[in-house]
């Protein structure tokens, strides 16, 4: 009986193992076990990633071929170290170095020696590597611009690093990632699907034929193509007009939200940050501390958005009834706070809704922010009325987009005032805050942001959330992110005297000199007060130059915003370069070539060395030194 229980024991833990074998071997086996196997090695096989196209289908990102030198350090034999550095171009000390970090990785799995040889390096080493145990050429593709204009758009890819490794386990040591704009966002659509190949080894450590016949094999998927929203010859142009000034330009159509055109100044090729140079390049960028080509200022520069933002408090003052568009406030040349009389560039006299629009009368908007006040029991409740009227245009929220990064921005509460002077019905007013009416205050805008809300008053009253990507695999994108309306609270009615008030800026107002015939537009021209600290003295500066707009009126195809740092008044610089990007979009030519002719040209260049006049002071020399032309003498402003 004893010897009949031992041999069923001994028989049941044989049948065990026996099972627990077979299941691990037929049915469990998975890739990741198969990596932990050190007779078994895995060859990657990386897809090209997917092309990128603008709204038109014309190509913005391609690919090239290029050449990875990999390395299995334990299979490394010893080598003349001098020869082969020699054939890679590169240091002994380098190389030492990378083979030390490749040991540390893994001594069993590939890693990346040697980034990214031209098709010519690759040529004169392929015969050679075969004397080099322990390396081999790996094939992948780098990015291939066909453009110069959109690296804040399209952004740039580079080789994963430690934190994407523990956050992601798809990666492997030497693979590329999208780093920033589109490439990240869209990563997962854009990088495809790695292919992999099990190779078993013998004792020898010799390559005897494929693990399993390659039933554990995976074939490579090619990344999908995108394509987005951006007008590829917009992009290009508005760059172009961009050429020696600093700001953001944002374009939507506002039936969509998408985007047409997201401009930063100064910005960069975005060619440079592809390559063996990629990481010199990036270093030259980032450490620019002056022009910061890096920073996209079209969704991250946060500045009063000036007088184009007296076109929200026109629409709260209607929808909260306490002014009708015949209501009138008299301009004394300015209006006075207390004894202290605040100036006004419109003429003075008697202003209604239309007039006060069109010559942007500081002393109207004021008077209505009043009235505003006076309605409510207390400042706290018009506070947050104001509030929720402002917030429903998108302004102080980073939108929902598909953008990579950006600012929200900011819009004062009740909160934030009670904070600074106390709470009280008395402590605080529209005296205290009257700098709101005019777009001067606590309220801080994007480029993206005013270019949102211009978008919302075209459609008198509601935005579609602005977004860069447009198809995949060629098929339109139904993310109800993107494609449900977000209504305002201002009502349809009072859109109509309030675009009036902007078509009537062009006709006779304050950008009467920046018409584009056969088009008919509704803007607001903005002049924004620009302090700076200077050796800890807040310095003002020259103004900021602003502008929005739309067109046509009746059927908008465009919504634009212009913000140009140091640009004077809002005409000057931002309403011209809006103009002529309209005239491109909608006609698809320029006919004002004398115009045209000027914003390309002209810099400000000068007025951005002011702050810096004791250091060297370039503007981005990636991009704008091959065509940088002397600051010409600027023409007298027309009188307005």
């Amino acid at each position: 009986m004893k010897k009949l229980l031992l041999s069923s024991i001994i028989v049941l833990i044989g049948i065990t193992f026996i099972g627990r074998l077979s299941y691990l071997q037929i049915f469990s086996f998975s890739p990741d076990q198969v990596l932990e196997d050190p007779a078994i090695k895995a060859i990657y096989d990386y897809p090209e990633r997917g092309y990128i196209y603008d709204r038109n289908g014309k190509l913005l990102v391609g690919n090239d071929p290029a050449y990875d030198v990999m390395v299995i350090p334990r299979e490394v034999k010893p080598l003349d170290t001098l020869e082969f550095c020699k054939l890679l171009d590169m240091t002994k000390e380098r190389f030492v170095k990378r083979l030390k970090r490749a040991r540390v990785y893994s001594p069993r799995l590939p890693s990346v020696l040697v980034h990214q040889l031209s098709k010519e390096d690759y040529a004169r080493l392929q015969e050679k590597m075969r004397r080099f145990p322990g390396f081999y050429i790996q094939k992948r593709s780098l990015r291939y611009y066909d453009t110069s204009a959109g690296a804040n758009v399209l952004g740039y890819i580079s080789e994963v690093n430690e934190r994407d490794l523990r956050k992601n386990p798809y990666y492997v040591q030497g693979e590329l990632t999208g780093r920033t704009g589109v490439e990240k966002v869209y990563e997962d659509s854009l990088r495809g699907k790695k292919g992999v190949q099990y190779i078993q080894k013998d004792r020898f450590n010799r390559d005897i034929g494929k693990y399993k016949d390659g039933d554990l094999d995976v074939q490579p998927e090619q990344g999908k193509e995108i394509s987005l929203t951006i007008d590829k010859d917009l992009q290009e142009y508005g760059e172009k007009l961009m050429h020696g000034k600093w700001g953001g330009i944002v374009a939507i159509e506002p039936s969509s939200g998408e985007i047409l055109t997201m401009i930063s100044g100064p910005t960069y090729d975005p060619s440079l940050l592809v390559g063996r140079k990629r990481s010199a390049n990036y270093s030259k960028l980032h450490y620019d501390s002056i022009s910061k080509p890096t920073f996209d200022r079209s969704i991250s520069f946060e500045k009063s958005p000036g007088s184009p933002f007296k076109a929200i408090n026109a629409l709260i003052a209607l929808q909260e009834g306490v002014i009708t568009p015949s209501t009138t406030f008299t301009c004394h040349h300015g209006f006075y706070i207390g004894r202290s009389k605040k100036g006004c560039h419109c003429g003075g006299g008697s202003r209604n809704l239309n007039v006060g629009i069109y010559k942007s009368c500081n002393a109207y908007f004021v008077g209505a922010y009043k009235k505003l006040f006076e309605k409510f029991p207390s400042n706290a409740e018009a506070m947050d009325s104001w509030e929720n009227h402002v917030r429903s245009f998108g302004l102080g929220s980073y939108l929902g987009s598909d953008l990579h990064t950006g600012r929200p921005g900011s819009v004062p509460t009740t909160d934030l005032y009670n904070k600074w002077y106390g709470t009280g019905d008395k402590r605080w007013s529209a005296v205290t805050t009257y700098s709101n009416a005019i777009g001067q205050g606590e309220v801080n805008v994007t480029p993206i942001q005013l270019a949102n809300m211009t978008a919302a008053i075209a459609n008198r009253g509601h935005f579609y959330t602005p977004h860069i990507l447009k198809k995949i695999e060629g098929k339109d994108i139904t993310n109800p992110a993107f494609t449900k309306a977000k209504h305002t609270t201002i009502d349809k009615k009072h859109f109509e005297p309030v675009i009036q008030g902007m078509a009537d800026v062009y006709k006779k107002g304050t950008a009467k000199y920046v018409q584009i015939p056969d088009i008919e537009i509704a803007g607001k021209t903005g002049t924004v007060e620009n302090f700076m600290v200077i050796d800890s003295v807040r310095t003002q500066l020259t103004d900021n130059s602003v502008f929005v707009a739309f067109a046509p009126v009746d059927n908008p195809k465009i919504a634009i915003a212009v913000y140009i740092q140091n640009g004077y008044y809002g005409a000057r610089y931002a309403g011209h370069i809006a103009s002529l990007l309209i005239e491109k979009y909608i006609k698809g030519e320029i006919t004002r070539k004398d115009l045209e002719k000027r914003m390309l040209e002209r810099t400000l260049e000068s007025e951005y060395a002011k702050p810096y006049s004791g250091e060297e002071f370039k503007i981005n020399e990636y991009d704008w030194s091959k065509h940088a032309l002397k600051p010409k003498t600027e023409e007298a402003p027309p009188s307005i």
